[in-house]
């Protein structure tokens, strides 16, 4: 490791700064990327397989023979969306888990995605089902829908709690739609959310109790009761257990505080052997400060400097929520880390050329890559956003990276020059963002490009690369989406 002591002092507290090794030499091509594609759509075959099992054991059960006339087609709608409906939320559910083998493949952001464009079509299936079924039966006794849907809950086994699991589905499904979520806290909408996993649990005894198409079938048992099992063994273990055992394990606890800048504080985890972590740089962990005030609320941080052995480092901006609280944490309290999380590392890059793009929120991960990233002089170049050089996070360690690097730094201040720009009014208005960029990086269009800051910032320095001729799959951003 390489210690440097000439850190300015700036008001900020002056610990050393310690830089890690670089990485060696990385392994570029597109046939390190088509390793990753060929992973990511075997994951997503076996996702559609399971959907194609579950339709086939409908039809080897006669499920469409039994098609005759208007209640026997309800019989078979409520059969078949019903499966399909479970298979898919068992999917969704997974996919939001954070099990870190599927987030090495998918990315958090991929599927946090994923796991939000399957939420509408599991709630329309439900619907169907819930509806076809309690229509059907009325129909055959001879009653309206609502007399027969109390008749039903009072008479068939398990399902009162089937019709409690899909009153919290639509809730779930409300709360997660955009203009219901913007008006919401994060502490909310997680609570909410869990009652996802209570409809799923709720819904176990109504499936393979009730459903005629898993009760009695040994090999439709077989697989919803191990699709269920490995589902919840996954969240049980990594979403709940895993890291509440290895925090006591490695003795987690922050060690020091550092202020940055006047809202942003860098908060240092030590512990034992924390290499069996396996994080790298650009990576997020979930951190949850143990205190009688903050135990039961956790946060997503990135790394902002590269891991070490007895050391992991976060530094955390203050946005007028639960962060200020972090910022001021006592040296000695206990925390609990759930991860590490995310694909926005070095493992995605295919060229030989870099470019680092960071924002507000976006340093840290950014720092974190430009320490340990493998490079010679010159091919890596650093843009960092930012109000004001005086106040940002992290310049003063980027600066000092850049120099004992080699690598190019441009540091932007100010102000947006106007609407839908990223760049800063001291850029002038002679360019568009995209011929400002290329002149900054001219290699641009043949660089591996990480971009990591607020959302509509991210957005639009993408759009800008895409116009400046880089190639989407060389374009790596990670945002911390709910």
């Amino acid at each position: 490791m390489t210690s440097i002591q000439t850190r300015q002092d700036t008001g900020r507290a002056n610990r050393p700064l310690v830089l890690v090794e670089p990485n060696p030499k990385a392994r570029l091509g597109q046939s390190k990327l088509r390793k990753f594609l060929r992973a990511q759509d075997i994951l997503e075959s076996l996702g559609w397989l399971t959907i194609l099992f579950v339709i086939f054991t409908f039809l080897i059960d006669g499920g469409a023979q039994e098609i005759k006339d208007f209640p026997t087609t309800l019989g078979a709608i409520d059969r078949i969306s019903a499966l399909v409906a479970t298979d898919l939320l068992l999917i969704q559910t997974l996919l939001i888990s954070r099990v870190p083998w599927l987030e090495k493949i998918y990315g958090h952001d991929r599927a946090t995605l994923t796991h939000k464009r399957l939420g509408k079509p599991i709630l329309y299936l439900v619907i169907v089902h819930f509806v076809a079924v309690v229509w059907s039966y009325s129909i055959a006794d001879s009653k309206n829908v609502v007399d027969e849907l109390f008749s039903m809950i009072a008479t068939i086994p398990d399902l009162l709690f089937a019709t409690i699991a899909f009153v919290l589905m639509i809730l779930v499904v409300i709360t997660s739609i955009k203009i219901t979520r913007s008006r919401i806290s994060y502490e909310a909408w997680y609570i909410v959310h869990l009652f996802a996993y209570g409809a799923v649990m709720l819904a176990i005894p109504h499936q393979i109790n009730v459903g005629t198409d898993i009760a009695g079938k040994p090999v439709a048992q077989f697989f919803w009761i191990t699709a269920y099992l490995f589902v919840g063994m996954n969240i049980l273990w990594f979403r709940l257990l895993s890291p509440i055992v290895l925090s006591g394990i490695h003795g987690l606890k922050v060690s020091d505080t550092v202020p940055e800048s006047t809202d942003a504080t860098s908060i240092y985890i030590s512990g034992r052997k924390l290499k069996s972590f396996q994080a790298k740089s650009g990576q997020f962990f979930i951190l949850r400060i143990i205190t009688p005030s903050q135990w039961w609320r956790a946060h997503p941080f990135s790394l902002s400097a590269a891991p070490k052995d007895g050391e992991l480092r976060f530094t955390i901006g203050n946005r007028g929520d639960d962060t200020e609280l972090i910022q001021s944490i006592k040296p000695g309290t206990r925390v609990i880390l759930e991860g590490p999380y995310g694909v926005f590392t070095e493992s995605r890059r295919i060229q030989d050329n870099v470019v680092l793009i960071a924002a507000g929120i976006g340093a840290p991960p950014i720092r974190a890559l430009a320490e340990n990233i493998a490079g010679e002089p010159g091919e890596v170049s650093i843009i960092y956003r930012v109000r004001s050089k005086s106040d940002a996070a992290l310049a003063e360690e980027l600066s000092e990276i850049a120099k004992r690097r080699g690598f190019t730094l441009h540091v932007l201040e100010g102000s947006r020059r106007f609407e839908n720009s990223w760049l800063p009014t001291s850029v002038g208005a002679d360019q568009t963002d995209d011929e400002k960029l290329i002149d900054l990086c001219p290699k641009i269009a043949k660089s591996d490009v990480f971009i990591c800051g607020p959302s509509a910032f991210t957005r639009a320095v993408e759009k800008s690369l895409q116009l400046a001729g880089t190639p989407k799959h060389q374009i790596h951003s990670e945002e911390f989406a709910w």
